[in-house]
């Protein structure tokens, strides 16, 4: 059990259950980091290692960036640890009106600007897509994907190299599959977006 995984332990960021996720798949176990993230000082411990590791990487040149990025809700508070650990401002995506991921409150990017997308958890990774483009429609370019929770099973890739506090891949399932709904245990949705209907 690395560092990060124990303070998600003791901040009681880590539940089991039945969940329902953003992406519509259902699972065993939600990671709930603002519970990590409501305390500062667990924050900057829990992702001192992805800022070490980002900022070797820009050292040695083998990231381009001068800023973190986070989608909102999530993303806000993780970027702002990592940026302060980095010493690089910290700017965040939102959803608009028609619940696009945007860049809003006169955030603006330089042509061809690198940062680094920071997460909460990455499951599929939908929510990083969706401010990646939201990050390229403003002229800027992802380099890399950082978060506090990998969860994602082995060999899903994307886009990005990914630096994670904390790679604890968990179950999930499609809707229609969920062994946990077939045993008739209710599911819960925690967080903050809305999860598409299910199938009919």
């Amino acid at each position: 059990m690395n560092d990060t995984e124990l303070l998600l332990r003791e901040s009681e960021a880590m539940l089991e259950g039945h969940f329902l996720l953003s992406s519509g798949r259902h699972s065993d176990r939600y990671f709930q980091c603002a519970r990590l993230l409501e305390h500062p000082e667990r924050a900057i411990r829990a992702l001192a290692g992805v800022v070490e590791r980002l900022g070797a990487a820009r050292k040695a040149g083998e990231l381009d960036f001068d800023l973190v990025a986070g989608p909102a809700l999530g993303g806000i508070l993780p970027a702002w640890v990592v940026g302060l650990g980095l010493g690089l401002p910290a700017i965040f995506t939102e959803r608009d009106d028609n619940q696009v991921m945007s860049l809003r409150r006169g955030f603006e990017l330089r042509p061809g600007q690198g940062l680094v997308l920071v997460e909460d958890v990455v499951t599929t990774g939908k929510s990083s897509l969706e401010a990646a483009r939201a990050i390229e429609a403003a002229g800027g370019r992802v380099v890399a994907l950082a978060c506090l929770v990998d969860r994602r099973a082995a060999g899903e890739a994307l886009a990005w190299p990914v630096f994670a506090a904390a790679a604890l891949p968990a179950t999930s399932w499609a809707a229609v599959d969920c062994p946990l709904c077939k045993s008739g245990r209710p599911f819960v949705k925690p967080g903050s977006r809305k999860a598409p209907a299910p199938p009919a």
